[in-house]
């Protein structure tokens, strides 16, 4: 398995003792200083965002608190869940923490350490443009907690755009049509699907995108929304409905390399590898805009991105139905309150954010009025538009729902399913059972 950085893929963690990160977060906290460094007027930012996002981003904020007289101290950790709320145990907050998962805002708002972000903070003005969704992602009991200052879209299918063309495919508009895709690729002697949820100790992780893509096709945003806070179970008529389209496209004889059997364990970031040979082992692949890189891509592919990789959104479920789009994102939280603090976060609404970060990384702005030029490739706004042109942007369901589900039971519930070991009636019913009181 490759060496993975936590950060936008909220999903892709690194299995330590629970100890060992208690220890890494105390020492960060000494290492760090308190509440905004060793000089009081400093604001000090924390985030896990991805490297190279990170480095625009942090380029732009200097700059532009330079020009306003402001010292910023902005620093990328790995482990920021832990580590801020260590921090806060410690009455020890870092002034700006940029989380991505909303429960562990929440958590913050919980212990009354969350700054509201009025309008006197954040202008109102300053986030007409927000995708829609992105805002409600740090809305809690009503109130602005946490600013979606990046954006990743998960509701994508790519797919090898050369042998794509000549094979005279088309992105298919429903789900009914990407059954057809499906079916059509088998055949013409393709194997229509890249598929693996192997992952270390997250393995599992793949599956439960699939299934919150599909819970939200079905149920629409509402339903979807119940679900992932339990008020619907598992075990309810929507995810065996998901379950069952999964089955049929997915996880037929013959949809992915290897069969069905092989899922478990192919590592999700090999898993279309072979999609760019001369004759595609596998042709079309559902994942985040995360796997358009070195990291997980051969470089030849990516450094010619526009000319080789396809993408399409994946479908709703009818034509001019509800289309949402699974997505999460960086949520910029404010911890303590002051003028300088102040004076950031409002630059960290502004949609010229990321104008450093866009041309260089995977950054995508959930602004709809970003300049979409500074993105590195036509493909890259591709799959803006996919969440810019969406009814709604629901943030990731696991990352929503408890650790011990979202990032537990479902991840090993689904991987036994997959598999073949466990019975889905008996997968689901065991996801609810772990929900915790």
């Amino acid at each position: 398995m490759r060496t993975l950085v936590r950060g936008r893929r909220t999903k892709i963690v690194t299995a330590v003792t629970v100890s060992a990160l208690f220890s890494l977060s105390l020492g960060a906290c000494g290492a760090l200083g308190g509440g905004g460094g060793d000089d009081d007027d400093t604001v000090e930012i924390l985030a896990t965002t991805d490297p190279l996002v990170f480095d625009g981003l942090k380029k732009k904020i200097e700059a532009e608190a330079e020009d306003q007289g402001i010292d910023v101290n902005v620093q990328r950790v790995d482990n920021i869940n832990q580590l801020i709320l260590t921090r806060i145990q410690a009455n020890d907050p870092p002034d700006i923490a940029v989380i991505p998962q909303p429960g562990v805002i929440q958590q913050i708002v919980d212990r009354d350490k969350a700054v509201e972000l009025t309008d006197d903070i954040v202008p109102a003005d300053a986030l007409e443009d927000m995708t829609p969704g992105t805002l409600e992602a740090g809305q809690f009991d009503g109130k602005q907690y946490g600013l979606m200052i990046s954006m990743n879209v998960k509701s994508l299918v790519f797919y090898p755009k050369k042998a794509w063309d000549k094979a005279g495919y088309e992105a298919p508009e429903t789900l009914e049509d990407l059954q057809k895709l499906t079916d059509q690729i088998k055949q013409d002697g393709g194997t229509p699907w890249c598929f693996g949820i192997e992952s270390g100790a997250a393995t599992g992780w793949p599956a439960t995108d699939w299934f919150e893509d599909l819970v939200m096709r079905f149920g629409g945003a509402d339903t979807y929304e119940q679900w992932v806070s339990h008020e619907i179970p598992f075990n309810s008529d929507v995810v065996k409905e998901s379950a069952a389209y999964m089955e049929e496209l997915l996880l037929a004889k013959g949809n992915v390399p290897g069969g069905r059997q092989a899922i478990a364990n192919t590592s999700f970031d090999a898993a279309e590898d072979t999609m760019w040979d001369a004759k595609p082992g596998c042709w079309l692949y559902k994942q985040g805009n995360f796997i358009v890189s070195k990291d997980f891509m051969p470089e030849n592919i990516v450094d010619n991105a526009d000319e080789e990789i396809g993408v399409f959104g994946f479908p709703p479920a009818e034509a001019g139905g509800e289309n949402p789009v699974l997505g999460g994102g960086d949520l910029a939280t404010l911890l303590e309150d002051n003028d300088n603090s102040r004076a950031v976060m409002e630059i960290l609404a502004d949609v010229d954010l990321g104008t450093d970060a866009a041309p260089t990384s995977s950054f995508i702005s959930p602004h709809t009025g970003f300049d979409t030029s500074l993105y590195p490739s036509e493909l890259t706004r591709q799959i803006a538009d996919v969440a810019y042109q969406s009814d709604v942007v629901l943030f990731d369901g696991s990352d929503l729902m408890p650790g011990e589900v979202g990032a537990g039971t479902f991840w090993s519930q689904m991987t036994d399913w997959i598999s073949g070991r466990q019975q889905l009636n008996e997968s689901l019913t065991k996801i609810d059972e772990s929900w915790p009181n």
